[in-house]
């Protein structure tokens, strides 16, 4: 039997963001609509900072799922 980690609450704000991050993205690519720039606006302090937690989510998912593949 195969015994996984459980996803603590880091984990799981990591994937949410991660979603949110990727859910902008595809909004761009098909109806170039970016949504953080819309509600926060064009590369204000607070958008970059969206862009910022994105991007550290994406590197902490790909972590832990590799250590989640090593188990």
């Amino acid at each position: 039997m195969v015994f996984m980690k459980k996803l603590n609450s880091l984990d799981w704000k990591a994937i949410i963001l991660l979603v949110v991050g990727g859910s902008n993205c595809g909004l761009v690519g098909l109806f170039n609509f970016d949504l953080a720039t819309t509600i926060f606006g064009e590369m204000s302090v607070l958008s970059r900072v969206v862009y910022i937690l994105v991007g550290i989510s994406a590197i902490y998912v790909l972590i832990i799922a590799s250590k989640l593949e090593k188990e």
